[in-house]
């Protein structure tokens, strides 16, 4: 089953960094955004490997968590986005983000704890973090090629 989930995540990866052109002629951002997030419900599924009835309960629960947190990080770039003397300072809008940000995830961690064993529960937000980091790995290295790869020497001078 394990190996199963393990091929999901390549597959959904590889798709995420080889569109079809058309996409990306078109931008085709949902399109990323729904690759990512399916790559990123693979992942955890994987980690947590959780039972039909866990995962009924979890993922509900899961996809308010990320809701929550969009709106948050939406709001913190629209906030960012008004010119400077219209806006607190930085320091304070940082740190009302943080708090904001420890609310949801302590709320959501507890919710966690509800609907799965203790060990699973602490594994959400570490397992989440991992593929964050994974991901952002695997772009960097995918950057390097593109600006590395054969022909880029007739570039360089």
């Amino acid at each position: 089953m394990k190996k199963i989930y393990a091929l999901f995540i390549l597959i959904a990866l590889s798709l995420f960094f080889h569109p079809p052109a058309s996409q990306a002629q078109k931008g085709g951002d949902t399109e990323i955004k729904d690759r990512i997030r399916a790559a990123e419900i693979a992942y955890l599924a994987q980690k947590l490997d959780l039972t039909p009835d866990e995962a009924q309960k979890f993922w509900p629960l899961y996809n308010q968590y990320t809701k929550e947190v969009e709106i948050l990080i939406a709001e913190r770039r629209k906030r960012n986005k008004t010119p400077q003397q219209d806006r607190q300072p930085t320091d304070a809008n940082e740190l009302g983000y943080e708090r904001r940000m420890l609310d949801i995830k302590t709320h959501y961690s507890q919710e966690f704890q509800k609907v799965l064993p203790p060990a699973k529960a602490g594994n959400v937000f570490r397992s989440e973090r991992e593929f964050r980091n994974q991901l952002i790995r695997t772009m960097k290295d995918r950057q390097s090629r593109n600006v590395g790869g054969p022909g880029a020497r007739r570039f360089r001078q």
